[in-house]
């Protein structure tokens, strides 16, 4: 492994990243499928102001050599991922990783768990909110309500469970237990509405939905697309989920990861990046939903900085790599019609006003002068007549701008659809400062905080390394349990479903 410079440039309407290795000679990749999205979406870009505590403390760090996180990094932790086990009950082939590929057990204890968390909520000036238990698959975990638990206890707001969900639906009574317990999300594997596309948990989705409708848990679906595979799901999945927006809160699509060793050709035949997404989900809806309605991640920090300077402390900010994400909301009518936020809000117009009433607080102008003033100025960049029925937008934001809280934020998620996507790296196009600017990271027992495209992407440096060093051999697991690894592994009842037949290893 080595560093090696790197060129992101504009070719035939796409943009390729290029690098010359010494020693394996010149290597290209596609980089984002659109250049003209590309540059759109890169005139959002903006920085944060990173940690003031670095767990990492070096005079000079080198990244991604210093990962942990140091001084060189711009962006707080936006979600930060627990693996609660390295077991699953599946092993899906483009997997990042699981115990038995792996060759030991990695499952921090509860002691080593509740230490990673405070060090999340000791981050300054912006100590973490969120946190994802992912895995592995965490519901293996018989102590996983004690783990919910620990998270909101240590100043958690908001916990989802990262899972394939089979075993939402084999028991019935896991999803009152988790939301009892502290769980607010449900971040679901689905890659696919047809069982050939999605064989993983194609039969149990109904009761996986129809347990969590009982427990009162948000789904938020995250399919892995892959080109040649099932890139032709991606507008399916957008309308299985507004089909069920009662209870599926969202759409976070993440373009797969090729991790390994990949020959070029499998690369470019499963290569798949936003704008190819996007474009999928456009043609699927004859363009009711379109490229112009996704603003990448970073678009946000008005809100941010207009919160920041009205409450006089460090806030929230979404500023992560304008390459990293797109999303949008989707609104659907009760006679069917989808109306994405952007057909009726001015979304630059709004973002430009925000940020002109945040440089009036910072001036020293009084804010309940402000919010007095924003009360009968927000109307002016919706469109009412296209705004859907029953939802008064203004008033909504004006709520989430003066309790600035999750809870605030929630009513705005039940009344609409949020369709993102998050593609994470590789080593083929791997970009350093996509890396410095990353917002979800990986909790570790020795006190570090590490950027995923870091953690994942170069694993004999950080996560395998790490997980050997914390687990033990899978032969000494099993001694110690009196269960074997395979005993896991999800055999899928007979009465489930006529065609059901058990995922093939």
């Amino acid at each position: 492994m080595r560093l090696l410079k790197a060129k992101v440039y504009e070719a035939n309407g796409k943009v390729w990243i290029s690098k010359v290795c010494p020693e394996h000679g010149e290597f290209t990749d596609l980089y984002w499928g659109s250049a003209e999205l590309y540059h759109r979406a890169s005139k959002y870009a903006r920085d944060g102001r990173g940690v003031e505590n670095p767990q990492v403390v070096k005079e000079k760090p080198v990244c991604p050599l210093d990962c942990g996180l140091c001084s060189l990094h711009k962006t707080h932790t936006l979600l930060a991922n627990l693996v609660l086990t390295n077991r699953c009950d599946l092993n899906c082939w483009y997997c990042f990783f699981y115990a038995e590929r792996a060759g030991y057990v990695y499952e921090p204890t509860l002691e080593q768990i509740r230490y990673m968390v405070k060090v999340l909520r000791s981050m300054k000036p912006i100590p973490a909110k969120a946190v994802q238990l992912t895995g592995g698959e965490p519901t293996l975990r018989d102590d996983l309500i004690e783990i919910i638990k620990i998270c909101k206890e240590e100043g958690i707001d908001h916990v989802q469970l990262n899972t394939d969900g089979l075993r939402l639906a084999t028991d019935p009574e896991l999803a009152i237990k988790v939301r009892k317990a502290g769980v607010n999300t449900v971040y679901l594997s689905y890659d696919g509405t047809t069982p050939k596309t999605n064989p993983k948990n194609h039969w149990e989705i109904p009761k996986i939905l129809e347990n969590c409708r009982r427990a009162g848990l948000g789904i938020v679906l995250v399919p892995t697309i892959i080109n040649t595979v099932n890139d032709g799901e991606a507008g399916p999945i957008v309308k299985f989920a507004l089909d069920n927006l009662d209870i599926i809160r969202g759409v976070n699509f993440q373009p797969v990861s090729l991790v390994g060793r990949v020959p070029k050709s499998e690369r470019q035949r499963f290569r798949i990046t936003i704008p190819d997404v996007i474009e999928r989900i456009e043609e699927y809806f004859g363009g009711e939903i379109s490229k112009d309605d996704f603003y990448p991640v970073p678009c946000t920090f008005p809100i941010s900085e207009f919160v920041e300077a009205l409450v006089g402390k460090p806030k929230f900010e979404m500023t992560v790599h304008f390459a990293c994400g797109m999303a949008t909301y989707i609104f659907k009518e009760d006679n069917g019609k989808l109306i994405p936020l952007p057909r009726f809000v001015d979304v630059d117009g709004l973002f430009e006003f925000l940020a002109e009433k945040a440089e009036e607080l910072k001036q020293g102008k009084n804010k309940y002068r402000v919010l007095a003033g924003m009360l009968f100025k927000l109307g002016r960049f919706i469109d009412k007549e296209k705004q859907p029925k029953n939802v008064n937008l203004p008033r909504i934001l004006l709520n989430i701008f003066l309790k600035h809280d999750y809870r605030a934020l929630g009513v705005f998620h039940h009344k609409t659809l949020f369709v993102g996507m998050m593609h994470f790296q590789d080593l083929y196009n791997w970009d350093i400062e996509r890396v410095k600017r990353c917002g979800i990271h990986y909790a570790v027992p020795d006190g570090r905080i590490i950027p995923f495209c870091t953690f994942n992407v170069i694993p004999q440096w950080y996560r395998d390394k790490i997980h050997r060093e914390y687990g033990i051999p899978i032969e000494e697991w099993e001694r110690r349990t009196g269960r074997k690894i395979k005993d896991d592994y999800y055999r899928r009842p007979g009465n489930l479903h006529p065609e059901a037949k058990p995922p093939e290893d």
